[in-house]
């Protein structure tokens, strides 16, 4: 990896409120749990971070509060060389996460609560233009109000950069969407959630993301948990495996380790096939590690686990 062209990234930074237990409980009924955890989170902080701790030049566009919440974030970023692109919102609160994590398996649920990036609009975009068009790559997700992604991806399309869609979590997209992007990067679900079509093997992945070309997507890499991603473009069609790294301790921002590691990959030039593999890394890494941005890897240790 030669290059390092920046990386801009539009998305939420919610703080994680994090409950282990056994199970969930029931509607009405109050259980113990085993642990909380307070910490930073929200899908873009996660690729943020991820692409920071790997070296990247990255940015992140948000809004935040005027509160503690928002003190955890300028602190997270800080330290993951993450350069913050933030609108002030003291009329609103920084977001927040419910995240529920079971004990035995280390599933996830979680329930977000976004405050003031509800806020990010088009607009935001529109200021900030000439930092999306001097990227190598602009990435997205879904956690923010569609039309400032959209708005971002336009821009980033219009200036010949490399344009990533990460559609999550899974919502409703008009097909000119797609047409923004040179990669989407569902996981099964969201997958399913575009296409209409079951994603419960390799074979019914490539179904569907021939369906996401077909709707004018560059190229779809489907993340599929332990079995890898898999990357399908006009003409090649490759499954990665998941790079193992140890024990999983904890799933939960495995997707956004993966993204993070497939921007930073691709922004150094990396082939596309190996920016899969490089993201398959992160994520293998930060599944042996409790929490979402603090399980984060290297560039050191992403190498090492490659052989490089």
């Amino acid at each position: 990896m030669t290059v390092n062209r920046p990386i801009v990234i539009l998305g939420v930074f919610v703080a994680d409120t994090a409950y282990r237990a056994a199970r969930q409980p029931k509607l009405g009924e109050t259980i113990l749990g085993n642990s909380f955890k307070l910490g930073p989170g929200g899908k873009g902080s996660n690729q943020s971070v991820a692409a920071g701790r790997l070296g990247a030049d990255v940015s992140f566009i948000t809004r935040l509060g005027r509160d503690a919440f928002a003190e955890i974030a300028e602190a997270t970023w800080r330290e993951a060389g993450v350069k913050p692109v933030v609108t002030s919102d003291p009329g609103s609160y920084t977001g927040a996460a419910y995240i529920f994590i079971e004990e035995a398996t280390g599933n996830n649920a979680i329930i977000i609560s976004p405050g003031a990036a509800a806020n990010i609009s088009a607009a935001d975009m529109d200021a900030n233009a000439g930092l999306i068009r001097s990227a190598g790559v602009f990435m997205t997700q879904l956690e923010q109000p569609l039309p400032a992604a959209i708005r971002g991806l336009e821009i980033a399309r219009e200036a010949g950069v490399t344009t990533i869609l990460n559609p999550a979590p899974a919502a409703p997209l008009e097909e000119r969407v797609f047409g923004l992007c040179d990669y989407v990067t569902p996981n099964e679900s969201e997958a399913e959630g575009l296409t209409g079509l079951p994603v419960g093997s390799v074979d019914d992945a490539r179904h569907a993301a021939d369906m996401l070309l077909r709707k004018g997507a560059g190229a779809a890499v489907i993340t599929l948990g332990e079995a890898g991603a898999l990357y399908h473009a006009p003409g090649r069609s490759e499954l990665v495996p998941a790079v193992k790294a140890g024990p999983v301790v904890e799933t939960t921002g495995a997707g956004d380790a993966f993204n993070g590691g497939f921007a930073t990959a691709l922004a150094r030039g990396l082939d596309p096939v190996e920016a899969v593999r490089f993201g398959c890394a992160v994520a293998g890494i930060s599944v042996t590690r409790p929490g979402t941005a603090p399980s984060m890897p290297t560039l050191e240790e992403v190498e090492k686990l490659l052989g490089r």
